[in-house]
């Protein structure tokens, strides 16, 4: 069942249960979605401005260029989902977890990362710009093309992460840990030349 353009603005929805719904263009603003739990869902171009998703569950659920706007999103937990171009601004992302999950081109600009789990994401093109990821583990994830300006990475794990070129000269890696094949990466980027 497709549902387009649905007004769910100050919904109340916590603790509710949907499996393989279709939402486009619906507006959840201020809703109340604490403790949903979504598998195998898809929400294109939706809006979720100040929207509590705060402990809620999604398994294998798309939530494609949809906007997180003053969310909550405190200890939600998030696999093997797709939330391909969609922007996060000003949201709040204490103990939430992401495993398996498909981040490309979706924009966290500013946002307050300190220490998540983030390792295995694929983060491709995302805009990371002036992000706070001190203490993050990005172990393993793909952040080729993703935009680093301004990003905060001091004790960040990068050990495995597959970080271009572009990427390796616009990033502070002060202060970050990584392995001998991304060092070696950085000082190329950097114009040195290694013998």
């Amino acid at each position: 069942m497709l549902e387009t353009g649905e007004d769910y603005r100050e919904a109340v929805l916590s603790g509710q249960w949907w499996e393989k719904r279709r939402f486009t263009g619906c507006d959840f603003t201020g809703a109340d979605l604490s403790g949903l739990r979504t598998r195998g869902c898809t929400f294109d171009d939706c809006v979720f401005t100040r929207a509590d998703l705060s402990r809620s569950r999604h398994d294998a659920s798309a939530f494609r260029s949809c906007t997180f706007d003053r969310t909550v999103l405190a200890e939600s937990r998030w696999t093997a989902c797709s939330l391909l171009g969609t922007s996060f601004t000003d949201s709040g992302f204490g103990g939430i977890a992401l495993t398996e999950c498909d981040l490309s081109l979706a924009s966290f600009s500013k946002a307050r990362l300190r220490r998540l789990g983030l390792s295995g994401l694929r983060l491709r093109e995302a805009n990371l710009t002036e992000a706070d990821l001190t203490g993050a583990d990005l172990r393993g994830s793909d952040l080729t093309g993703a935009r680093l300006q301004g990003a905060k990475l001091e004790g960040a794990d990068l050990r495995g992460a597959r970080l271009d070129a572009n990427a390796l000269v616009q990033a502070d890696l002060r202060g970050a840990e990584v392995d001998v094949e991304t060092a070696i990466a950085f000082a190329a980027a950097h114009g040195l030349i290694i013998r």
